[in-house]
């Protein structure tokens, strides 16, 4: 089978990732709720006329994309595939709240045409004047992982040589409120939140986009091979360690073999289980964490991609995201594994090129 390898990564995050240092100056996010992107000056990059239309997703994935595109070395992707959990929802909740006060008569049709979830994947293409196949997964925490799922498939299938692919979500006022009200984010009198033995329920929320681009083409600046991916719905608690030990197997490796697991611990007591139960069996290898780092959202997955992307070039594990003890003289592969809620779960398996 043809191997697929990531050539570039960028991503806007919580953290300050498009600075090239900021590997050494990872700080684990403050005691907040909801935490927000460091985002760049947006007029550095995007025309101020087209900044004041664009939603805050948008904007994110556009310069996001861009740095891939550029570290990349392509000027036009064979196909441009974006997942997102939540989509423009700036945009959507403007549209609801225009319809509410003005009685749905007299609508401006601006918001809702912008609210649709491919609208960043259309609003990159459109910016870059391509007309490849273009495609957008809306998969809850999965959102990703199907989209490189598909960008392996394109390239494999010799559909596509370069193809860019990213994950993006935004927070908006009214949507963190309900989080708070059904109790998907966390107390405030929870915090600060001890993410790797929390006994509460909730998460802190956060947001942020990555993008990456695939290709059949090894550089010396290529970051990582994409192995494998495996998605599953639903899980049993007692079926994780076969479902993460089927396809290592599937993949010629054991428990033992895997270098470095990076696991999604959100702070959630309830559905944390998993990644506890995961680490039993991983006990020759180093252990992970990362959502301290970006917090917890839809496509999250995209800053632990990111991170293990950057470990496998650099060769260096941030203190800041260990576990364990364990030492690697080398790290030559890296598994992930994610979840929201207890519910699409994922594993991706990436090595040392």
């Amino acid at each position: 089978m043809t191997a697929v390898y990531i050539n570039s990564a960028a991503c806007i995050s919580v953290q300050d990732t498009l600075n090239e240092n900021f590997f050494e100056n990872l700080q684990p996010a403050g005691a907040g709720q909801v935490l927000k992107a460091i985002e760049p000056v947006y007029k550095e990059f995007i025309p101020p006329a087209m900044i004041r239309r664009m939603s805050k997703t948008v904007k994110m994935s556009s310069v996001a994309s861009s740095y891939a595109l550029k570290e990349a070395g392509v000027e036009n992707p064979d196909a441009i595939i974006v997942g997102t959990g939540m989509g423009c929802s700036q945009d959507s909740e403007k549209f609801l709240k225009n319809v509410l006060d003005n009685n749905e008569e007299f609508l401006t049709p601006t918001y809702f045409i912008q609210s649709t979830h491919n609208t960043v994947a259309g609003q990159i293409a459109l910016g870059l004047q391509c007309h490849a196949y273009n495609f957008t997964y809306v998969n809850s925490s999965s959102s990703l992982e199907f989209s490189m799922l598909d960008a392996k498939l394109q390239v494999t299938d010799g559909e596509a040589e370069h193809v860019l692919v990213g994950s993006t979500d935004e927070q908006t006022e009214r949507t963190m409120g309900l989080y708070e009200l059904n109790k998907t984010i966390k107390k405030q009198e929870d915090l600060p939140v001890d993410y790797l033995s929390s006994t509460t329920n909730g998460v802190v929320w956060g947001e942020g986009a990555s993008f990456f681009v695939l290709s059949k083409e090894k550089k010396d600046s290529s970051y990582a091979r994409l192995k494998d991916i495996k998605i599953t719905n639903r899980l049993d608690l007692e079926e994780t360690q076969s479902f993460i030990e089927d396809f290592l197997a599937e993949n010629n490796l054991t428990f033992n073999e895997v270098d470095a697991v990076i696991l999604g611990f959100s702070g959630d007591a309830e559905s944390d289980v998993y990644y506890t139960k995961a680490m039993d069996r991983f006990t020759d290898s180093v252990l992970l964490y990362y959502k301290h780092l970006s917090g917890e959202f839809n496509t999250a997955s995209g800053f632990s991609t990111f991170m293990a992307c950057r470990i496998l070039k650099k060769q260096e594990i941030p203190e800041v995201m260990r576990i364990n003890e364990v030492k690697k003289e080398g790290v030559k592969n890296i598994l992930l594994y994610n979840h929201l809620g207890g519910n699409d779960h994922s594993l991706a398996l990436l090595e040392r090129v």
